[in-house]
């Protein structure tokens, strides 16, 4: 997977910057491994949480601290609620004075970074107003539009009323994807051609959103059927300094 400053605090900031000392690892599994392998080389003491049913996986094991979510499954990791409690225990138990969330889970809510600068936890990741403003599809699309970059024909947060006049009005051929506002990697996003299969599609993706993002919330593109998907990956330290590390596919 929670209002104090959502900028980084400069107490939090230069302690960032001279390296963790005890990190807070907020996932799990494969995501949480890597994360605990990194630390491990760079001489960071680690502290993980997890579900119940998760007490045996080997993140949890290799971890230094483990603190226990309520919960079970992919579903204790969405509870922001549970997760801040877990993030203000393991700093106490540990002192912990950062927090990872890798990726998926909570790494892009917003609530999550204002949560660790309240308890005065360096969030690695973007600040609190980077993630509201780009984790959310439809406001970045909105963003992107505002500035006179080209983006795809498609609709801010929709209904499904909404994504069925957008699909009529591409006419004969046309297809859109489905996508979740607030996801990523696939999740809660799948392609429509046929208006009859619409409904069904749209409820699927709005479950599968609401599973693994916790925020049902959808958007529509129009469909490209031979696209290539190339990222230009930008990195800042919070502080100003930023450096694009070129391009991939």
């Amino acid at each position: 997977m929670s209002a104090a400053p959502s900028a980084p605090t400069p107490d939090t900031t230069r302690r960032a910057a001279a390296g963790p000392a005890r990190l807070l690892i907020a996932n799990r599994g494969e995501v949480a491994l890597r994360i605990l392998r990194a630390a491990a080389g760079l001489g960071i003491e680690t502290a993980a949480i997890h579900a119940p049913d998760d007490a045996e996986a080997l993140h949890v094991r290799l971890a230094d601290r483990a603190v226990a979510l309520p919960g079970h499954g992919a579903a204790a990791y969405l509870d922001i609620a549970a997760v801040i409690e877990a993030v203000i225990e393991a700093g106490r138990a540990m002192g912990c004075d950062a927090a990872h969330p890798g990726y998926g889970f909570l790494s892009e809510n917003p609530d999550f970074a204002r949560a660790c600068a309240e308890v005065g936890l360096a969030f690695v990741g973007p600040s609190a107003e980077a993630l509201a403003l780009l984790g959310d599809k439809a406001r970045a699309r909105a963003l992107t539009q505002e500035l006179g970059v080209p983006v795809i024909p498609g609709s801010g947060e929709t209904d499904l009323a909404g994504a069925a006049a957008f699909l009529d009005r591409l006419g004969p051929g046309g297809a859109v994807m489905v996508k979740a506002v607030a996801g990523g990697g696939g999740r809660g996003m799948r392609p429509v051609a046929d208006p009859a299969a619409l409904p069904a599609t749209f409820a699927a993706c709005a479950a599968e959103a609401e599973r693994a993002f916790g925020d049902g919330r959808l958007y529509v593109e129009r469909l490209l059927t031979r696209a290539r998907h190339i990222e230009a990956q930008v990195i800042g330290d919070g502080t100003g300094d930023a450096a694009h590390l070129g391009e991939r596919e």
